[in-house]
């Protein structure tokens, strides 16, 4: 079949042509995304003098996990961090991928964007001039979606809670067409029914397309791809001083679900174990359980679409007390300072730390509870990710501190906390899936999708089957085949 009768709609199409003519797009393939190294050498060089963070057509080709520290060159492994026992208090190697090299939003959330929107751009499935892209979030999918819509020119809407982080609402309002292009609905980072509600109402207009990450499988697909290369590269990286290395689990929190889609890929590769994480206050795998918590970048209260489940092998619960006492020592200057000088704690680790925010911190230490569980050794690699880093949080810093510090960060309050937190943490609010625990977790996802949502019994039951995953990733070459195509068009002045 020819990229041209996978083309759903020729008007449309031609639409998104002409748009992206106009603006000068180009779009990168996702095998270019899973390797930076394949994009064109003219592509790559002129990224030089483009800043990570402009609204600039070009910055699509950085979406991806190979930036450096600076933002703006491009690394041969991924950043990272490998935590040392001193930090853990655990002999495993526990490496953690840092997400806010990413453009725009720095935060790998961008990533699932693209990978939403570009396929339905490139298929005459989204209208870049009449139609608005919807971004249901807790916050940086929707920036990112925001930033990717702004690039191709098209209208983009942030549907998030009223209580995340002033720094999100203060980075949309910068990056949105209109102002009224930020919905809000009640509550925070547990209220995701309510953000589906409102998109529900938002769809009755067909100039709304809801790009739902919580159920967009390109979200799982990318990450898959791309994310789960990443950590490959990253393995084989750290085998060239250390052959005897063997990736034991990867680890994230739940949220969209989409991260998690890297331990697919990771668990065919090397037979590592999938492990998700989500918050203690709210425990819906562990416990079928509901609350309220702050690690924000987490959604919960019900299981995404886009888990494969019925391939997740452990589930970790975390108490967002443990991620606000890390985020104020390790994002404060005076909790710095009382760790500094401490042995095996070196100024670079401390001052790389803050590329870890919330969601971050909260896959650290489940990444340890994994590692302590398990009683993992120094060859054993758990990997894990920090979707962002600490800069979308500091207005609730300050409160945190003083709940949490009231006597302030000195040292001795601080090595407590990091003992408690870290060092001498239990894992009693961990779980190895056992088959049962799997359908369990799996059948809760009926109430959201199907009863709620619309899905139908027959395409939500697909998912329990390993083969249904697998068969998803044949549509990536199929996406690449119709970008190509599209960038022909773009260039050569046609429209199929």
């Amino acid at each position: 079949m020819s990229s041209a009768e996978r083309i759903v709609d020729q008007r449309v199409y031609g639409r998104a042509v002409a748009r992206c003519r106009e603006l000068g797009i180009v779009l990168p393939t996702f095998s270019e995304l899973a390797d930076p190294s394949r994009i064109d050498g003219e592509v790559r060089a002129a990224l030089a003098g483009i800043d990570p963070d402009a609204p600039d057509p070009r910055n699509l080709f950085r979406v991806h996990w190979y930036n450096g520290a600076d933002r703006r060159s491009l690394v041969g492994v991924p950043d990272h961090i490998v935590l040392p026992p001193a930090l853990t208090g655990v002999p495993a190697t526990i490496v953690v991928a840092l997400g806010d090299r990413f453009p725009m939003i720095g935060a790998h959330k961008v990533l699932a964007a693209y990978a939403c929107l570009a396929p339905r751009l490139v298929s005459g499935m989204f209208d870049p001039i009449g139609q608005r892209a919807v971004w249901p979030s807790t916050g940086n999918y929707c920036r990112g979606g925001v930033a990717i819509s702004r690039i191709l020119g098209c209208r983009g809407v942030a549907v998030l809670p009223e209580d995340m982080s002033s720094e999100r609402f203060a980075w949309l309002r910068q990056w949105v067409a209109d102002p009224a292009d930020v919905i809000t609905t009640p509550g925070g980072e547990s209220n995701v029914r309510e953000i589906y509600d409102r998109c529900r109402l938002l769809a009755d207009d067909d100039r709304n397309v809801i790009l739902n990450q919580f159920a967009e499988y390109p979200n799982h697909l990318v990450h898959r791809l791309c994310t789960g290369g990443a950590m490959e590269r990253l393995v084989e990286h750290l085998r060239v001083e250390r052959p005897g290395l063997a990736p034991f689990a990867f680890v994230a929190t739940t949220g969209s679900a989409g991260t998690l889609g890297a331990g697919d890929h990771l668990k065919r590769r090397y037979g590592t174990r999938i492990v998700a994480a989500e918050p203690l206050e709210c425990a819906t795998m562990l416990r079928n359980g509901f609350g309220e918590h702050n690690i924000q970048g987490i959604g919960d209260k019900h299981i995404p679409l886009i888990h494969n489940v019925m391939n997740t092998d452990v589930v970790v619960a975390v108490s967002d007390r443990s991620t606000d006492r890390l985020d104020a020592i390790f994002h404060t200057e005076e909790g710095l300072e009382a760790l500094r000088g401490r042995p095996g704690l070196e100024p670079p680790l401390l001052a790389t730390m803050a590329s870890v925010g919330l969601s971050g911190l909260a896959n650290v230490v489940a990444a340890v509870a994994v590692a302590r569980h398990f009683e993992l050794g120094p060859e054993d690699v758990v990997l894990t990710v920090a979707t962002d880093g600490a800069a979308m949080y500091s207005s609730e810093r300050a409160k945190r501190v003083q709940r949490d510090f009231p006597q302030g960060l000195r040292e001795g309050p601080v090595l407590a906390v990091l003992g408690q937190e870290l060092q001498e943490a239990g894992h009693s609010e961990l779980l190895e899936l056992r088959h049962q625990d799997r359908t369990r977790i799996f059948n809760l996802g009926y109430f959201t999708w199907v009863e709620q949502q619309g899905v139908s019994l027959e395409a939500f039951e697909a998912r329990r089957q390993l083969a249904f995953w697998d068969g998803l990733m044949e549509q990536v070459a199929g996406w690449d085949e119709l970008i190509v195509e599209f960038n022909a068009q773009v260039r050569g002045g046609g429209t199929a």
